[in-house]
């Protein structure tokens, strides 16, 4: 009898890892057919951008992406940014706006690395050099923040900064399950939308589905932030939705709360998801960052 309920036991295991592998593909599968890649192997539109500004001596900007996601999400902010005098850079990160091929062998260190020769090239041909990111994209900020004391002003947009304990779980016990979900949902699809503007969100390039791989390496982005968050320096605005599906509000606030300069603000919006920079409210948003940027163009930085 033992046996023969091992052996269902075994059977039963077997079916359901290989529902698993199948949903999991499909998932894959879905997000090719959903944004297939173009001659250069990038999604149409994913690319990686600048917008070079006439004047040689004007400020510059650099601008991070989030997780799983690509710079298309940062254009209505790059645009509005140029017109209003600055030059703009905004990378495609390792793995990202590709196929999940790609985004299945990147590292903390891969976007780190991506992040700091960007800042470096436009460090080199501007005096004034200033960082902001957009969710994960804020944690890659802090952390060249962290390395660039004389950096004259971060911008933090609904940073990741609060990984939930059990996708925090997920990750440092990826290994384990990464054979039988290779691909899996980045959110809840009951869950709230990252984007509330429906318009915006069907717009969207990005994956929704993340890798282990990529998923160990968004936990790494953000324990790394989060420990150096006291060691910021600059001047440090922050802005947040109080509607944030995956930052709650008493999350970012501690987050807050660590940056270790005192020339800080926290701005609290509403009616926007994660992903604030196209949702509703977003000029709102631009403009806030223009000011804040504005204030603190008086101080160089220095290349490094």
């Amino acid at each position: 009898m033992w046996l023969a309920l091992l052996i269902i036991a075994l059977v039963a295991l077997v079916g359901a890892i290989s529902m698993s592998r199948r949903r999991s593909f499909a998932l894959r599968d879905d997000t090719l057919r959903r944004l297939p890649v173009g001659t250069d192997g990038i999604i149409p539109g994913a690319e990686s951008f600048e917008l070079v500004h006439a004047d040689a001596n004007a400020p510059a900007v650099l601008l991070l992406h989030g997780g799983g996601d690509t710079p298309q999400t940062l254009r209505y902010l790059a645009g509005y940014l140029y017109d209003r005098g600055y030059a703009v850079q905004v990378p495609l990160l390792p793995g990202h706006g590709r196929t999940l091929r790609e985004f299945s062998q990147v590292t903390a260190d891969d976007w780190l690395q991506a992040a700091r020769s960007a800042y470096r090239d436009l460090a080199g041909r501007h005096d004034w050099v200033a960082i902001t990111g957009l969710s994960m994209g804020g944690a890659l900020a802090v952390q060249l923040a962290a390395e660039l004391p004389s950096l004259p002003a971060l911008a933090l947009l609904a940073p990741y900064f609060a990984m939930p304990r059990y996708i925090a779980v997920a990750a440092r016990l990826s290994p384990l399950w990464a054979a039988t979900a290779p691909f899996v949902r980045a959110i809840d699809p009951a869950a709230a939308p990252s984007i509330h503007d429906r318009a915006e969100a069907e717009r969207s390039l990005g994956y929704g589905v993340f890798t282990p791989v990529a998923l160990r390496a968004l936990h790494r982005t953000v324990t790394r932030a989060i420990a150096l968050l006291p060691n910021v320096k600059s001047p440090t605005l922050m802005i947040q939705s109080r509607e944030d599906n995956r930052v709650s509000p008493p999350a970012a606030q501690r987050a807050f709360d660590r940056i270790g300069t005192r020339d800080k603000e926290l701005v609290w919006l509403t009616g926007a998801g994660h992903v604030i920079t196209v949702d509703y409210g977003r000029e709102q948003i631009f403009q806030r960052v223009v000011d804040f940027l504005a204030r603190h163009r008086q101080t160089p930085v220095m290349p490094t």
